[in-house]
């Protein structure tokens, strides 16, 4: 008689990994990939009823004080396919570098207040300069936000700004400069009829965020931290 133990099969717990891979620096699974899972899962979703003229129930607009949830969906609600895959596109070229350097939760976190921000600085400021109130839809400013934290946290960024350091001792050029290089690249990326102030506010942030390394985790707890479900 055969009193061999049948094989378990090796691929069941490695399903999970398939289909978000573990590439973050704690080794959790991909938050650039569950961003564009929820994204592409909440335009099902919100693409009906705004078809139906209840786009407003996800927009981010002056009313925000009565409507708070907006300040997350806006950023997730997309307006059209094209506009949802504009910024997929972006999402996954640039999220893809920035998640490796930091955690799941982090990242999200990121993504969440980023695109936050910028929305609040497109119906204020964006308002303002418009003269009439805005509205906001869309993952774009958390998407430039990932775009100015890769700009800024990188050695050669190190280089560049630890150069205009030496060069001066005003401790607030480096921030104006970084302010500047936001508000050019949004007017530089940013097409007609898009929220520029958002996408100059997403990016600026970003600009800011890596300079302080805000996403970086430190490298010796991430070598004793489990790997992350």
């Amino acid at each position: 008689m055969d009193n061999r133990q049948p094989r378990q099969s090796q691929t069941s717990g490695n399903d999970g990994d398939t289909i978000l891979p573990r590439t973050t620096a704690r080794g959790g699974r991909s938050p650039t990939a569950e961003t564009v899972v929820l994204l592409c899962g909440f335009f099902l979703i919100q693409y009906p009823l705004s078809a139906i003229g209840l786009v407003g129930l996800f927009a981010l607009s002056p009313i925000v004080i009565i409507e708070p949830w907006t300040l997350i969906t806006s950023t997730y609600a997309h307006g059209s396919v094209g506009h949802l895959i504009s910024n997929l596109i972006g999402l996954i070229l640039l999220g893809a570098f920035v998640e490796r350097t930091t955690t799941r939760l982090r990242f999200h976190t990121f993504f969440i207040l980023t695109g936050a921000l910028a929305g609040v600085a497109e119906i204020t400021l964006g308002s303002l300069l418009a003269f009439s109130p805005r509205a906001v839809l869309g993952a774009s400013g958390a998407v430039f936000a990932l775009l100015g934290y890769l700009i800024t946290s990188n050695a050669i960024a190190d280089t560049l700004i630890s150069t205009v350091d030496q060069l001066t001792d005003a401790s607030w050029v480096v921030t104006a400069a970084l302010i500047v290089l936001a508000a050019v690249m949004a007017i530089l990326l940013s097409g007609p009829g898009t929220a520029l102030v958002g996408h100059a506010a997403g990016l600026a942030i970003g600009l800011l965020a890596g300079r302080m390394r805000l996403l970086k985790i430190n490298n010796s707890s991430s070598t004793r931290a489990q790997r992350e479900i």
